[in-house]
């Protein structure tokens, strides 16, 4: 039996497949979109990289990987009878990570995020009624909490159905929840909401870059339009990660909601800009809260346009309610099932933004080595099991 994990080649979903290999036994069912088997090895090894030598991802990729070449999107995700059926069959635990990050394109949001949570959710119903299932494991986002201000958040009072959302992409993951909650009213569930999430406290390689480059830009300004003493809630990807594949293996945990945030832990902006100008990162900024409005305004209107600043204030535009709401998600739960909190974010944030700034935002991903007998698919192995 294995677990079955979306969103494996995506930067998050890439701290849950290796956490699951290194850390645990159970073998790994991962939907990836691909046109053949080679691309779909490739697509993984770009995004384990991360984490793995290739010796080592080739090990795990031909003893305990089984690739199911699909689309989140599509009927039984686009797979054959045989191979739908063997997922069923050999799934006995999902976690569901994939989704689109889109705040900008409700039509991406709707399509990927309720359409495939919709897919998964019924893969969940029939591997349920097959065979029973473990656990359904749902990475959702600390923004279901809707429009707050100068907050902190607990799990239970965070959805409020009378809020407005931020974007589409905080409304559809509110409607994933409940479509899970409704559909699978027997299955064991854990609802995972990260805060903001941004880079990684162990070393300052990365492969997520949007929000890194919006603090990019802020770290530019020498007037930044915030006030000193709000907190903004940043957790790295290896504490969001490590809490969700150790919560989704325990029997039972100890909540079905968790927050996967800095909580009243978070560092305020003033703190931030501190210790990140004290390593030479970034200028000391000067806080101007009073040209919030105007900020706002002039982001909206830069980022029609094309170029650099264009995209620069497009990426601060999407991210800028989630800058300026001083809101923060009460984070015991987790701190208390991991026993360790989050590292803070001045800690690490220094050598993320010299990375990314050296790397030009992108990652510099290493190719397939050439001669690689590595990644023969199990499917069929296993349909015939």
């Amino acid at each position: 039996m294995a677990i079955f994990v979306t969103g494996s080649t995506g930067y998050l979903g890439s701290y849950l497949a290796a956490g699951l290999l290194t850390g645990y036994r159970d073998k790994l069912n991962l939907l990836v979109r691909a046109k053949t088997e080679q691309e779909a090895r490739e697509r993984l090894w770009t995004s384990l990289q991360l984490h793995f030598e290739f010796p080592e991802f080739a090990e795990y990729l031909n003893t305990r990987v089984c690739i199911f070449r699909g689309d989140l999107t599509g009927e039984r995700f686009g797979l054959s009878d045989d191979e739908y059926h063997a997922l069923v069959d050999t799934t006995d635990s999902l976690i569901h990570c994939a989704a689109s990050l889109n705040r900008k394109s409700e039509k991406q949001c709707l399509n990927v995020n309720l359409r495939g949570t919709l897919e998964v959710i019924q893969l969940a119903r029939r591997a349920q009624n097959r065979n029973g299932l473990r656990r359904y494991s749902h990475v959702s986002t600390v923004a279901v909490a809707g429009k707050r201000k100068n907050e902190i958040v607990t799990e239970d009072a965070a959805i409020d159905w009378s809020r407005s959302d931020y974007d589409p992409y905080a409304r559809t993951k509110k409607f994933c929840e409940h479509m899970a909650n409704q559909l699978l009213p027997d299955v064991p569930k854990t609802f995972f909401r990260p805060a903001i999430v941004m880079g990684d406290s162990r070393r300052p390689e990365t492969s997520q870059f949007d929000m890194v480059q919006a603090f990019h830009v802020l770290a530019q300004m020498p007037v930044l339009p915030l006030r000193p003493q709000d907190k903004i809630d940043i957790v790295p990807a290896n504490y969001v990660g490590k809490a969700i594949v150790t919560i989704h293996q325990k029997e039972p945990p100890a909540h079905g909601i968790y927050h996967l945030s800095s909580g009243t832990g978070s560092q305020t902006y003033q703190e931030l800009t501190d210790a990140i100008a004290h390593v030479g990162a970034m200028l000391r900024p000067i806080y101007f809260p009073f040209l919030g409005g105007p900020f706002s305004s002039t982001v909206n209107w830069v980022a029609n346009r094309s170029g650099a600043a264009g995209y620069g204030a497009s990426l601060l535009k999407v991210f800028w309610p989630y800058l300026d709401w001083n809101t923060v998600f009460d984070n015991s739960r987790v701190v208390a099932e991991l026993g360790e909190a989050p590292a803070k974010f001045s800690a690490y944030a220094a050598p993320l933004l010299k990375y990314c700034r050296e790397n030009k935002f992108q990652f510099p991903a290493k190719p397939w080595p050439s001669n690689s007998g590595a990644g023969r698919n199990a499917v069929a192995e296993r349909a015939r099991a």
